[in-house]
């Protein structure tokens, strides 16, 4: 745990726990709104917050070469969690066009 300063560690765990309050506000939107695109979009925000997990515990283990595959994995998972992201957000959109050219 000596990699990172108490700073930067503080700052980790708070934006992994703003990620999970943000999947739970996204999906009460939906709700709220009806509109199960956003449910889709809060599971869409998975992979992010598990890529990001995947960084906490590379650092809670100093960094160390033994874990380079952990460094793939949280590398790959964020790539899936922006391109699901994406596509639930463009699914979003669709589906607000669609409402709004019903008469």
């Amino acid at each position: 745990m000596h990699a990172l300063s108490l700073g930067t560690w503080w700052i980790h765990v708070t934006s992994v726990l703003e990620w999970l309050v943000a999947m739970l506000a996204v999906q009460r939107f939906g709700a709220a709104r009806r509109e199960g695109g956003w449910r889709w979009l809060a599971l869409a925000m998975v992979p992010a917050l598990i890529s990001a997990m995947a960084a906490c515990t590379w650092h809670l283990f100093d960094n160390s070469p033994a874990l380079k595959g952990l460094v793939i994995f949280q590398a790959v998972l964020t790539a899936i969690g922006n391109t699901t992201m994406a596509i639930a957000c463009w699914n979003l959109l669709r589906q607000q066009r669609t409402r709004q050219a019903q008469p």
